[in-house]
């Protein structure tokens, strides 16, 4: 073999693209000088050209693959055509998937076929090779769908292995606080350290976790102990204890979450870590509030995983997608999520800000607390008992040369304008409201007292959103509703014409009364020249929304109904969460 020949294959068994650089420049996908660039910043991140591309919305995902496919001499494939097997994805270790972006696709004797989006990746294509003892035939996917596609498996494989009675020791599981524990605390938990007690908790916690379920509600009353569990935005009680425990489950709840156990007359907050596995864990927020007959205590469970689930997975439309991918490659201006509390604002932030969150990217978040724990982003808990409130928590970030910043929620005129400033001097700003729709979100911080100017000069998108419980694909039925009641409804006389069929709720032992899993429903309007010219002028949200509507920006009305007309969620769910 000849010095070059040498030298194009060790080149290759780092991973980097030989030729699928040029190709596409010659394709005319990406200028020659933007190829460059996004080569120095790839391997800045230490990431694939072909991920880089995608991510970065530089060159289409299907545009790659075709292109990779013809240029290596491999099959190309379509992820969507094809169910993936968990058993075939466990035969690789995770790590390996997840470090070189591959999915196992199926196995035929000794032959095992792996997805790739970068047909180049030698390296990781012999590491799986030698790991076990297969021979590895690789085939060509786009990158978008890989990662959906990977996330979604491995999160299948997990949830299957957390089987509550077989696999966990219910009495010995990994549980801690996240802060110290008092002396008090020290003193009573003995009295609550028995068995049964641990024992109980330990599974209400799991079965919430196997459920999916968002929170816990542990509620005592005079002659009753209830315990609800909340799955898919509705509770339902799950179990009734004796009412003489009621303070046994709690102090055992306050030990976990490192709270005072002696102190039951104000409300307290915390947090607990649970350790299913050496790969997962699950965070717990907790909060305990003195009612008339005991201490009421939430836990809400947090997930980081969800916020890794990528964009596609949140369900965006198409064009709602690109708009906010386009505000998130912009290097200033300030993002709003708005919506009621659960409603899935924090994870579309996190969405963002894991698309964002690459080496040459500096990160800083201020939350109350912070609910998904994101490894290179600087996050920062507000704690205004000792003075760090949001607005402080801004200052100090403007001095550490941020390039985003996160603020949970803004929640007053100091906090806004700082973060509006910010915003305008070359930062990006991501943070949340609490409105009904995008164009209220405008007036809200007017009505803050905010100036008008600093508004339309600094916010430059709005989303607005809600969550709609999903039906069950496997038992949802078709609905016989007249077309004039469609009518008002909302749908057009040509959808119906075109054959429109409206599904509703069925009832199968997989599922909750007919759904299974939430799924958004979103309003992403951009803040144009024009809407910015309406907030200058005074006006009001009505005048906001009209131009929004003739600017084609999507309500959230009309967002639920393109769900119902896929079939996706019933007409009754979309009203329930959606002002007509």
């Amino acid at each position: 073999m000849g010095d070059n020949a040498m030298s194009i294959a060790g080149t290759l068994a780092k991973g980097v693209n030989i030729g699928l650089p040029e190709k596409l420049v010659e394709e005319g996908r990406l200028p020659k000088a933007a190829m460059v660039e996004a080569q120095r910043a790839a391997q800045t991140a230490q990431s694939s050209l072909v991920h880089y591309l995608v991510a970065n919305n530089l060159v289409a995902a299907k545009d790659i693959a075709t292109t990779s496919a013809h240029l290596f001499g491999m099959p190309l494939l379509d992820l969507d055509a094809l169910q993936i097997d968990t058993g075939i994805v466990k035969i690789v270790d995770e790590k390996l998937l997840i470090k070189h972006r591959l999915i196992p696709l199926s196995k035929r004797g000794r032959r095992l076929y792996i997805g790739t989006s970068d047909p180049s990746n030698l390296l990781g294509i012999d590491e799986v090779r030698f790991s076990t003892a297969l021979q590895v035939e690789p085939v060509v996917v786009e990158d978008d769908k890989l990662t959906s596609i990977l996330t979604k498996a491995l999160d299948q494989i997990s949830s299957a292995t957390l089987r509550v009675d077989e696999d966990i020791d219910l009495d010995n599981l990994d549980v801690t606080g996240a802060y110290e524990i008092s002396e008090a605390a020290l003193a009573e938990s003995e009295d609550v350290e028995d068995a049964p007690i641990v024992r109980f908790v330990n599974k209400i916690m799991l079965d919430a976790i196997k459920k999916g379920a968002s929170d816990i509600h542990f509620e005592p009353y005079e002659k009753s102990f209830r315990i609800r569990q909340r799955v898919d935005g509705f509770l339902k009680e799950v179990a009734q204890p004796p009412v003489h425990l009621t303070q046994k489950i709690s102090s055992r709840i306050k030990v976990m979450a490192r709270l005072d156990i002696a102190e039951r007359r104000v409300p307290q907050d915390g947090r607990i870590k649970m350790r299913l596995s050496r790969n997962r864990s699950i965070d717990f927020r907790v909060s305990t509030c003195p009612t008339i007959f005991g201490e009421k205590t939430v836990m809400r469970i947090l997930d980081s995983s969800s916020a890794l689930l990528g964009i596609d997975s949140l369900g965006y439309e198409p064009f709602q997608k690109e708009l906010y991918l386009k505000y998130l490659r912009k290097p200033q201006g300030m993002i709003l999520v708005t919506g009621p509390t659960g409603s899935g604002k924090t994870v579309s932030l996190y969405t963002g800000l894991n698309i964002l969150n690459v080496e040459d990217t500096n990160i800083s978040t201020a939350e109350d607390p912070a609910e998904i724990i994101l490894p290179g982003v600087n996050q920062v808990n507000v704690n205004p008992k000792v003075g760090l409130t949001f607005a402080s928590a801004l200052r100090a970030f403007l001095r550490q040369d941020p390039d985003v910043i996160m603020v949970g929620e803004v929640r007053d005129l100091e906090t806004a304008e700082i973060a509006l400033k910010a915003a305008q001097t070359g930062h990006l700003v991501l943070s949340t409201l609490h409105t009904n729709d995008a164009p209220q979100t405008l007036t809200r911080l007017i009505d803050m007292g905010v100036k008008p100017y600093a508004i339309a000069t600094s916010v430059s998108l709005i989303i607005a959103q809600r969550l709609a419980r999903r039906l069950c694909p496997n038992c949802k039925v078709l609905r016989d509703i007249p077309n004039d009641a469609l009518v008002k409804e909302g749908f057009t006389a040509d959808e119906i014409g075109e054959g429109l069929k409206i599904y509703g709720p069925g009832g199968c032992p997989s599922c909750n009364d007919g759904y299974k899993g939430r799924l958004g429903l979103y309003q992403v309007m951009p803040v144009s020249e024009e809407i910015g010219r309406i907030i200058m002028d005074g006006g009001n949200a009505i005048s906001i929304s009209d131009q929004a509507r003739a600017e084609g920006v999507l309500d959230l009305r009309s967002a639920g109904l393109r769900k119902v007309k896929a079939g996706l969620t019933s007409l009754e769910e979309v009203n329930s969460v959606t002002i007509e």
